[in-house]
């Protein structure tokens, strides 16, 4: 009996191990790193050489993450937003070609064509959203998750520095354990003053259950901030007045969202739900915004997790925005968010 209670254990710790897989391979002649929790069936596929960029998110076969194009191969030719694009070292817009840090003013370089612009011509997502300096420096699984981290050394790359002259290393862990992927952000300031944090991302995603205009949305918000025609920050901050949940049939949303509401571990949990199908996305205490974009006619929504508000560099130079972190020499800003799909 002995013997045979100690051969059950060992096959269900062996199963327990090969559950999870993280394996490196090739799509459309593309290089991507695989993540799969075969028990809940979810499998994250991420390309290093395109913005680092989880691209699938599928759960049981459907993906959660909306990408623009249908192939891998015809979104390298044509690159959008789409999946979980990475936005620094700045998310969303500046009101100019110009930022402030530590009281100075640093203005961008625009001959150089290494950031996009928005509609009012203002930059905006940074630098690294399709950026191709990401190298792989883990892919591993063990019993509890598979994972895998990426680093980008910033300040190697005259052409980063010139726009944004802080030295600094960043290196995205996306890990996926008990059916949740969690994307785990960390900043190390090399340089000798304090570097200003406020990087994002922008993920795409979907439910496959109900039409888009049947989806029902979580604000795990209590405030929301003004916006001029611009979509740039005005300084006012008002109350969320909508109903929890709000159906996109009602509303077309494309807002800051700040003062979240939080769990006792300063998680704030937003989610998109069709008939049954539901995706939430967790955010830790050090994003302090939530960007939630959702226009019509467009089968997505996004949850944005935001470590400060738009054209915050700015606004906090005015002293309008208070809440703007910062990374002292030497040291390094560390944040996870969490994606977790229930009901598939």
């Amino acid at each position: 009996m002995r013997t045979l209670l100690s051969l059950l254990i060992l096959t269900a710790g062996m199963l327990l191990a090969q559950n999870y897989k993280a394996e490196k391979t090739l799509v459309d002649g593309l290089a991507v790193v695989r993540l799969t929790d075969a028990a809940r069936q979810v499998e994250v596929s991420i390309t290093p050489s395109i913005g680092n960029l989880a691209y699938e998110m599928k759960v049981k076969g459907q993906n959660v993450l909306w990408m623009p194009t249908a192939s891998l191969a015809e979104f390298k030719a044509k690159p959008s937003m789409g999946g979980n694009p990475f936005l620094a070292p700045w998310a969303n817009r500046l009101d100019q070609d110009a930022f402030h840090a530590n009281g100075k003013k640093y203005v961008l370089n625009g001959e150089l064509k290494n950031f996009r612009r928005d509609g009012n011509k203002f930059p905006i997502h940074g630098l690294l959203v399709y950026s191709t300096a990401w190298e792989v420096t883990a892919v591993q699984a063990d019993k509890d998750s598979a994972l895998v981290t990426s680093r980008l050394e910033f300040w190697r790359y005259p052409d980063l520095m010139s726009q944004f002259p802080f030295a600094h290393t960043i290196e995205m862990t996306c890990r996926l354990r008990e059916g949740a992927l969690e994307v785990e952000t960390a900043l190390t300031n090399h340089a000798r003053e304090p570097m200003p944090v406020s990087i994002g991302y922008h993920p795409y995603f979907q439910v496959h259950d109900a039409p888009r205009d049947q989806w029902k949305v979580h604000l795990a918000a209590r405030d929301h901030v003004v916006l001029s025609p611009q979509l740039v920050p005005t300084g006012e901050v008002q109350p969320v007045k909508l109903p929890d949940p709000v159906s996109l049939e009602t509303v077309v949303l494309d807002n800051v969202y700040t003062n979240l509401v939080r769990d006792a571990d300063g998680r704030a949990e937003f989610w998109v739900q069709g008939a049954s199908q539901k995706v939430s996305v967790i955010y830790g205490p050090k994003y302090l915004v939530a960007v939630v974009f959702a226009p019509k006619g467009r089968n997505f929504i996004c949850f944005e997790p935001m470590a400060a508000i738009t054209n915050a560099l700015n606004l906090a130079h005015t002293g309008v925005y208070k809440e703007l972190q910062s990374i002292r020499p030497g040291g390094t800003w560390r944040e996870s968010f969490w994606i977790r799909a229930s009901g598939f």
